[in-house]
């Protein structure tokens, strides 16, 4: 499999997330739905880590505190708020919103990864900014909004895991840090639930068919899967072109959001999903012209 053909898997895969997100709300909290996914996550990855004796990669002292902060800024902190944005948002403007991940992607890969962002991909960036501001725009004072601003202020957090993430030892295998990501994790998830458990009232769980199917779909792909071929193409392909690929998994989201009922596209969603998906598709061109 490609590094290409890695992140357009990955693509599919996160297209269902904002969808799986909408169907939690209500029936299991957003930090417990991430704890479990992450659980099963562990356990996704536990048998190819015990098979090719890959323990002591994963706990070496020198790459500890860079797995801590990949588990956490990856997924913890950002896949909870974006559960929580999802009580407060739809999942078309979830997704489209998501997108704005690509400008801190271009400012913290030219920083920290020396990855300078070719003119078209200022450009492309250009368009996914203008996209995202119409959204925003028309969601002001909205209920919406609340959910909106969670999700565009939460996004530089996946970056910086995956920038940590990109200094990795290149002999690590992309599964070794998938691993990495859901089990280290866990610390600050715990912490997250039992502020939940002990101090506020939001603690909910409701164990029917629907938090199965997604806690299925949230452990085995979103956890499981989707990391694997994320950091294959990552780890072979610039920070932000591989971002930019994904990131227009918008049009899967938002198109089985509509077939669902669970929201009529707006014109202003399909604006800014057209505006963004262009920019993300341009910078996608300049992977297959790199040879990749």
């Amino acid at each position: 499999m490609s590094p290409l053909v890695a992140a357009w898997i990955c693509w599919a895969i996160v297209g269902f997330s904002p969808i799986a997100g909408k169907f939690a709300a209500g029936i299991v909290s957003p930090a417990l739905l991430v704890f479990l996914g992450t659980l099963i996550g562990v356990g996704y990855f536990a048998p190819w880590i015990t098979h090719h004796h890959k323990w002591g990669e994963l706990l070496a002292r020198e790459t500890l505190l860079k797995f801590l902060f990949i588990g956490t800024f990856g997924t913890a902190l950002p896949f909870t708020i974006s559960l929580i944005a999802l009580h407060y948002t739809t999942p078309g403007n979830a997704a489209i919103l998501q997108q704005s991940e690509l400008v801190y992607s271009l400012i913290i890969a030219a920083i920290f990864l020396r990855e300078i962002p070719s003119k078209a991909q200022l450009a492309a960036c250009t368009l996914i900014v203008t996209g995202v501001l119409i959204i925003l725009h028309k969601g002001q004072y909205t209920p919406c909004w609340k959910g909106d601003l969670l999700i565009v202020g939460s996004t530089w957090m996946l970056q910086a895991g995956s920038t940590v993430a990109k200094k990795l030892p290149k002999s690590l295998d992309y599964r070794v840090i998938g691993m990495a990501r859901n089990l280290f994790a866990l610390p600050a998830l715990v912490l997250i639930l039992l502020v939940m458990y002990f101090y506020t009232d939001t603690f909910v769980l409701v164990p029917n068919t629907t938090f199965f199917v997604v806690l299925g779909y949230t452990g085995l792909f979103k956890y499981g899967l989707a990391m694997v071929v994320w950091y294959k193409a990552i780890r072979a392909l610039d920070l932000s072109k591989v971002t930019a690929i994904y990131l227009s998994y918008p049009v899967l989201s938002l198109l089985i959001s509509a077939a669902l009922g669970m929201e009529t596209p707006s014109f202003a969603q399909l604006v800014g999903l057209a505006v963004t998906t262009a920019g993300a598709y341009w910078i996608s061109l300049t992977v297959k012209k790199e040879g990749h």
